[in-house]
Order: structure tokens, then sequence, then C-alpha cells
């Protein structure tokens, strides 16, 4: 079993940055493919970015070069973070984690089990 916890989120106006945290706990020797998806309201939940154990990376077409994601040398510890935000990255913030091998690039939302309780970004205009 795996379980998450995010932090990080808050309120920036345009332009601003923060840097979103994951905490994974459960069996600490799991290297499972972690990502953070984010869901706005009335809208379907999106994949934003999503990284292996090997540290191979995906993210979605809007944040490409303004949002990095990365995890401490245990991987047990998930970031994202987040430059140059807008308004349409405004969302709640959730990390996913699942055993998916080499899909985990193409992973989506209904393939990860384990997911945190979220936390809310706002980015004001």
């Amino acid at each position: 079993q795996i379980q998450l916890v995010e932090s990080g989120g808050g309120s920036v106006q345009a332009g601003g940055s923060l840097r979103l945290s994951c905490r994974r706990s459960g069996d600490i020797y799991a290297r499972p493919c972690m990502g953070f998806f984010r869901q706005a309201p009335g809208k379907g939940r999106e994949g934003v970015a999503a990284i292996d154990w090997r540290d191979f990376s995906r993210y979605e077409d809007s944040v490409k070069g303004r949002f990095t994601i990365s995890q401490n040398s245990a991987k047990d510890t998930l970031y994202l973070e987040m430059n140059n935000l807008k308004p349409e990255d405004t969302a709640m913030y959730y990390c996913a984690a699942d055993f998916l091998g080499s899909l985990c690039a193409a992973g989506q939302s209904a393939d990860f089990r384990f997911w945190g309780p979220g936390t809310q970004v706002n980015v004001s205009s």
C-alpha cells in the first residue's frame, strides 16, 4: 500500500511560483510511477506531469517549460516546481502513484490506484 500527502498549495498572482510536495509512505522499497494531476471546477482531471523510478519525466503540453517534476534520491518525496503561473493553472492538484513500469509516461488518471487528498492552487490575474 502507498499513502500520499500533498503540501505547498496556495494563492499567487499570475507570473508567480509555487512548489508542491508529495510525501509517500507505506512500502519504503517501492519505486512506483508518480505524478501530479489537477482538476479545475467543472472540468475533468488531467495529467500535469509524471516521473518514473529512473527519473524519466513527461509533461502536459500547457505546462512544458514552466513546470518541473522531480523526486528526492529516496524516491519518497515528489516535487512540482511551478513557475510563471497562469490563471488557467488554478485547480486542485493531486499526487498519484502506481506501478506502471514502462507505461508511466502514458499513464492516465484511471491507471493510478493511489491518490493524495489534494492541495489547492489559485492563480489570480
